[in-house]
């Protein structure tokens, strides 16, 4: 009995050595890994791969969505982008609103175009006065085989110039439109890239939490067959072990939904399956609220539609004024006919100075109603870029908060780390207790899935910070590392 219990004392030393020496390989491999493109933020902002858990037979270079369905090329955020330009609804439909404006515009230059008309027909008459006169009947044929017209307007004292106007602000407000929902649909799919890209890297913490809650049964268990440790530790190990088989099947679930948005936001809800080809990244962004704001004004959409919906009200006014003015044309006329198709032929020319029919209280109250509506545009101009000015700041200031976070959740993270091994270690020499190794693993699996989380938040909100900018993303992103004085707009070069 001596010797069993001898050697089982040099098994436990050798099993807790070998756990001092794999844990100091493992914190030197994790010091000399590297972490972020900028080198003053390598210790507090590193990327998902940097602190993702190794999984056996896992390629961390190539994140594959599973399914039932083939996996084809892998695509990065670039090309998720290019793809939704090409295939978003939104998109299309808004372009079409473009060109339905743009023929609006020339439907009004036509007034300036002559009109033409022709016409034939047969009418029989019976003169009643005559008839009643005379004491007979007066009846004839009278036919016109063809009759031609042409009118060409002349002048109107600038009121299709103000209706022209006022369809080239409409045109104008559409294209801007587009270009906003340009933007809405590049955030959309920013932030569907990032929420799939968070749900692979929860996928991978729950596939490793299952690893080492295997690895934590089979410790129990072998525990149990050496008589050092009891029945109800294997209980729990077991127990551990199917909850998490269970998270990951529900964050397996999680992927796939994820993926479905993703396609959806694109316009390609029945896409194959593709894998993901880079991971949740930390790019610094140095952009003040100042420069923030100055770019809004020249690149929001909203800002720049507030301003046009203004003028345009302002030529409705100008429009309405103009119902008093009359309309200077010229018309002409052809006919060939008479009481027989042939007969004889007739013309007339001339031109005309036509005054509309005027109802001056009508004319009065419309002018009020248009100066009234000007007033209106101004005043939502107004709210708009107030409005503007708080989505900025509220994204600006979210931003901020998510970055702030992201060193926090890394600290908690290689806290964790540190004392799950501890606890693992404890427990593989036998010192531990399974209570504590659970709550260690659980603590853990929390700190990277909030680190990650961080790492999401803060791509999303940065993404919502260049919506709010308004940049045409369509163009080229928003470049947030601006230097120069002139707050100008750069695009970002790829990595």
């Amino acid at each position: 009995m001596k010797i069993k219990q001898i050697l089982t004392f040099i098994l436990i030393v050798f099993m807790f050595q070998q756990t001092v020496y794999a844990g100091l390989l493992n914190k030197k491999t994790e010091i000399t890994q590297p972490l972020i493109i900028s080198e003053t933020d390598k210790e507090s902002y590193p990327d998902s791969e940097d602190v993702e858990p190794k999984l056996d037979g896992i390629n961390s270079e190539n994140k594959v969505i599973s399914g039932s369905v083939e996996v084809i090329n892998n695509v990065n955020l670039d090309e998720c982008i290019r793809l939704a330009l090409g295939n978003n609804p939104r998109i299309q439909a808004a372009m079409q609103d473009v060109f339905a404006a743009d023929a609006r515009v020339r439907q009004t230059w036509s007034s300036f175009f002559p009109q033409f008309s022709w016409q034939s027909g047969y009418t029989r008459i019976r003169q009643l006065q005559l008839s009643d006169v005379l004491g007979k009947n007066l009846i004839y044929n009278y036919f016109v085989l063809g009759q031609i017209s042409a009118t060409q307007m002349l002048y109107d004292f600038g009121v299709t110039q103000n209706r022209a106007t006022i369809s080239k602000l409409d045109q104008q407000g559409y294209k801007i439109t587009l270009t906003g929902i340009v933007n809405e649909v590049v955030c959309d799919v920013k932030g569907a890239y990032f929420n799939l890209q968070y749900a692979l890297e929860a996928k991978k913490v729950a596939t490793d939490m299952v690893n080492k809650y295997e690895a934590f049964y089979k410790q129990a268990k072998a525990f149990y067959m050496a008589g050092t440790a009891p029945k109800v530790d294997v209980t729990i190990a077991e127990v551990n072990l199917s909850n998490s088989k269970l998270l990951l099947i529900q964050s397996d679930n999680a992927v796939e939904v994820a993926m479905a948005k993703l396609s959806n936001t694109m316009g390609l809800p029945y896409a194959s399956r593709y894998g993901i080809s880079d991971n949740l990244k930390y790019t610094p962004c140095t952009i003040t609220l100042a420069e923030a704001i100055e770019i809004a004004k020249d690149s929001r959409p909203e800002f720049k539609l507030a301003d046009i919906r203004v003028e345009e009200a302002k030529q409705n006014v100008k429009l309405t004024k103009k119902s008093y003015l009359p309309k200077l044309t010229l018309e002409g006329q052809y006919q060939y006919g008479g009481s027989t198709p042939v007969a004889d032929y007739g013309y007339n020319y001339g031109g005309y100075l036509t005054f509309p029919t005027i109802n001056g209280m009508l004319i009065k109250n419309q002018i009020k109603e248009a100066k009234a509506l000007h007033s209106k545009e101004q005043a939502s101009a107004i709210n708009t870029k107030n409005n503007i000015y708080y989505e900025i700041q509220q994204a600006y200031y979210a931003m901020n908060e998510k970055k702030n976070s992201i060193p926090v959740a890394f600290l908690g993270l290689k806290q964790a780390k540190e004392n799950y091994e501890l606890s693992y270690g404890r427990y593989k020499v036998g010192v531990g207790n399974p209570i504590e190794l659970r709550e260690a693993q659980v603590q853990y699996q929390e700190a990277m899935l909030k680190y990650y989380n961080s790492l999401y938040q803060y791509n999303f909100s940065k993404a919502e910070l260049e919506k709010y900018i308004g940049k045409n993303i369509a163009d080229g992103e928003v470049s947030l590392n601006l230097n120069d004085k002139n707050n100008k707009t750069k695009k970002n070069k790829k990595n």
